[in-house]
């Protein structure tokens, strides 16, 4: 295990048991949590992405605010449904926010996850022609375009000499491409995030499902998007990372949270109209946990885990609980991080 992270899926509620109950918590909270995370050791700080519910949606303010408060905690989405996004603005949002981390944003970017409102990108007011897939492709395209710093603008006349090149986005920062993931849920979007150079971002949802464990099926993704990504001839190194649900028992709290059986196994249904395989969650003693990940195939192959956590239940539990994961990591290999280095 090389790098932990943890991946909030940023929740509020005002419903009894809820220690988050407001989006002004849910952020605060996310702050002062990112800021513990990175004293006890852990590498990222990742967030999830959703419009039109109770869970954070403009992420790079609060990334931007974490990156502020801390020194060498990496911070990132998992991820940014490029649907709903302006790929110029968010060009401009996530080189400012690296700017301010000193090159720690770890962006990951996607067609998304099914949203609470149908079609929702339409009232944001992008209508495609094209189907929304596609439309996230492309404007991916443009997102990456811009961060490398090709030009995207015709200059002004008024402004410029005769044969001036198109103006590039501003700020840049010139190696935030090499941090830019894609969210793949299949083994074919495994390779086409090879193809165009992200890193593999994949999470705890494969959409497929040929009948072998989800971590099977995902460490086939895994060795796909490596193979593409070496044929592709890029010069830097990719970095792929998997989400894991991982809850250890420790206490009467977290026996009274999560319970002391070792949790069901995968789950397969339809997603999206499509069957999809779900992983399943990691239950019981970090010895147990020890021995159940050591023998986790896809986990073996990435350089990232990222821990989806219960925010809800707000920032001394988790705090708790991540420290409890920094002891499983040890006992696999992982090593405490070393300070981020200074931004390219």
């Amino acid at each position: 295990m090389k790098k932990i992270g943890f991946l909030s899926f940023n929740h509020w509620s005002a419903q009894n048991g809820s220690r988050v109950r407001s989006a002004q918590e849910s952020l605060l909270q996310s702050i002062e949590l990112a800021e513990a995370a990175e004293e006890i050791g852990i590498d990222g700080a990742f967030f999830r992405v959703h419009h039109f519910a109770e869970q954070q949606s403009s992420p790079l303010p609060l990334l931007a605010a974490i990156a502020a408060r801390t020194s060498t905690i990496q911070v990132g989405t998992g991820v940014i449904d490029m649907r709903y996004e302006n790929p110029l603005a968010l060009a401009e949002e996530a080189a400012s926010t690296d700017l301010i981390s000193a090159g720690r944003l770890q962006l990951g970017v996607s067609r998304g996850s099914p949203q609470h409102a149908a079609e929702g990108w339409k009232t944001f007011g992008y209508t495609p022609d094209t189907t929304d897939a596609d439309m996230a492709a492309e404007k991916t395209d443009q997102f990456l375009a811009a961060i490398r710093g090709i030009g995207v603008a015709t200059p002004n006349p008024e402004r410029y000499a005769p044969n001036t090149p198109r103006l590039p986005v501003t700020p840049l920062s010139h190696s935030l491409p090499t941090r830019i993931w894609w969210g793949a849920g299949s083994r074919a979007t495994a390779t086409v995030a090879a193809n165009k150079g992200m890193n593999l971002m994949s999470s705890t949802l494969m959409t497929e499902d040929t009948g072998a464990s989800f971590e099977q099926l995902q460490r086939q993704q895994i060795d796909l998007y490596r193979s593409a990504w070496n044929a592709a001839g890029w010069e830097h190194d990719p970095s792929v990372s998997v989400s894991r649900g991982v809850l250890p028992v420790i206490d009467d709290e977290t026996a009274r949270y999560f319970g002391t059986s070792a949790g069901a196994g995968d789950q397969v249904g339809l997603i999206d109209g499509v069957m999809s395989r779900f992983g399943r969650q990691h239950v019981g003693s970090p010895e147990h946990l020890v021995d159940v990940l050591a023998q986790d195939e896809a986990l073996d192959a990435s350089d990232w885990v990222l821990i989806t956590i219960p925010n809800q239940l707000g920032v001394d539990f988790n705090v708790k609980l991540l420290t409890a994961i920094r002891h499983i990591g040890t006992e696999l290999g992982w090593t405490h991080p070393a300070p981020s280095p200074a931004l390219a």
